[in-house]
């Protein structure tokens, strides 16, 4: 089991001369202790390889408007600070339970905050919790199936496009919104002063109705964005 498990938990001690040995294990692995009749024997180190993308992808989160970001993993302490400062995350927590990251999103949403989360089979109470679920698509079944966003694409990179994607639309919902207002109420205090008549005023309406309908037919990146 973890460190917690076997060493706090079981009460099971480092064999004597062999201390340093495992205090030394490689930080960049997760690492499975074995303990013999309350003696650690060994020491398993699985290597779950950090993806390529993951440092540029949560810098370009932060430049893409992510006030902060926080990693929870079931790994170790000295892994996971291995891991997150490699990453650049704002925060991270170790030898986390699924109920706890659920609960962290929880606290999160409470102090006003909006929460997206991005995880797998272990996540999918914390997904479900969230303001927003992402799941990628090499990911659980269940996973994707809780989550309210799936990527396609094996690549965090995807994630910040999404994030430029909601941003960019939401100001343009928002500034064909104050465009519709305008012209609208423009119209109706020509019509209701006589300036123009009233079927000069429909066709106005239409026109613009339609112009602002084409305008938004527009891509909401740019090409080198989206690729």
């Amino acid at each position: 089991g973890s460190w917690h498990f076997v060493m706090e938990d079981e009460k099971c001690v480092i064999p004597e001369g062999m201390e340093d040995r495992f205090e030394h294990l490689p930080l960049e692995c997760s690492h499975l202790y074995l303990a013999i009749e309350g003696k650690l024997a060994a020491v398993i180190c699985v290597e779950d390889p950090l993806r390529e993308e993951a440092a540029d992808a949560v810098r370009e989160l932060k430049e893409a408007g992510i006030t902060k970001v926080v990693m929870m993993t079931g790994d170790s302490e000295r892994t996971a600070a291995a891991i997150a400062k490699r990453v650049g995350v704002d925060e991270y927590y170790s030898e986390v339970l699924p109920e706890d990251k659920a609960s962290f999103v929880e606290k999160e949403k409470e102090l006003g905050h909006k929460v997206i989360m991005i995880g797998g089979i272990n996540d999918s109470l914390a997904l479900s919790s969230a303001s927003v679920g992402i799941a990628i698509s090499d990911g659980a079944a269940i996973a994707r199936e809780i989550a309210d966003v799936t990527i396609s694409a094996d690549n965090l990179h995807e994630i910040v496009t999404l994030k430029r994607l909601s941003t960019a639309l939401m100001k343009r919902i928002h500034n064909n919104y104050r465009t519709i207002i305008g012209i609208n109420g423009g119209l109706i205090a020509l019509g209701v002063t006589g300036i123009i008549m009233p079927t000069t005023s429909a066709l106005l309406h239409n026109m613009s109705t339609l112009t602002i309908s084409l305008r938004s037919m527009r891509n909401l990146l740019p090409k080198e964005e989206e690729a």
